[in-house]
């Protein structure tokens, strides 16, 4: 099984990568006995490979090697910073020069990271559009840190970031194994995720 992580944090280090850490640790915890292989992307490393990508019409190999990962990839983690109250234009750019088939039915966590919690709606308007678009499957719990979340704060009536980021891995497991995110952390198989689908679906 292969994850790959993209993050488009542009320090270092990194509040949007301490993220996508804590996602993929969180993911591969409830993968015990898959032994996922893990690929972190950061694409602050490939801001001029993407940018050149646009001007020629072909990616670089070190590009390439990325884009290649993305697809390859059983399950996708993708964490940008909101700026402007929208993913970066560096997180937006890498999945425009992805070929627009790669995350076809591919189970993938939206997370970010802002200074103010009045950005987190910016993973429901922007993130989730962007790969409803490219018809990735999406998991339910989109996951937002501010810079509050990261003292373990909340409030009684808010799971904290933790809770979050295990709640989301959860999913993302369940995707993966075709299990719901219950039997994920209880390590039980239900039914498969295509049957899930198709009792939702409406009945003639």
């Amino acid at each position: 099984m292969k994850l790959a992580v993209v993050t488009a944090g542009l320090t270092q280090p990194s509040s949007t990568r301490l993220l996508a850490d804590r996602l993929a640790e969180a993911a591969v915890r409830r993968l015990a006995g898959h032994e996922p292989d893990v690929r972190v992307i950061e694409l602050r490393e490939l801001a001029g490979d993407v940018a050149n990508a646009f001007v020629t019409g072909f990616p670089n190999a070190r590009l390439r090697a990325a884009l290649d990962a993305v697809t390859e990839a059983d399950g996708l983690v993708a964490v940008t910073p909101i700026f402007s109250g929208s993913y970066s234009g560096l997180f937006k750019s890498f999945f425009d020069v992805l070929d627009n088939t790669a995350l076809t039915g591919k189970p993938v966590l939206i997370a970010a990271t802002g200074g103010t919690a009045r950005h987190s709606l910016a993973l429901e308007h922007a993130l989730r559009p962007l790969f409803a678009y490219l018809r990735a499957v999406v998991v339910p719990t989109a996951v937002y840190a501010a810079a509050e979340d990261w003292g373990g704060g909340q409030d009684a009536f808010t799971d904290g970031l933790g809770e979050r980021v295990e709640r989301a891995a959860g999913e993302l497991a369940g995707l993966l194994t075709h299990r719901a995110p219950e039997a994920a952390d209880a390590g039980e198989e239900v039914v498969p995720f295509e049957e899930q689908l198709a009792a939702l679906r409406p009945k003639r």
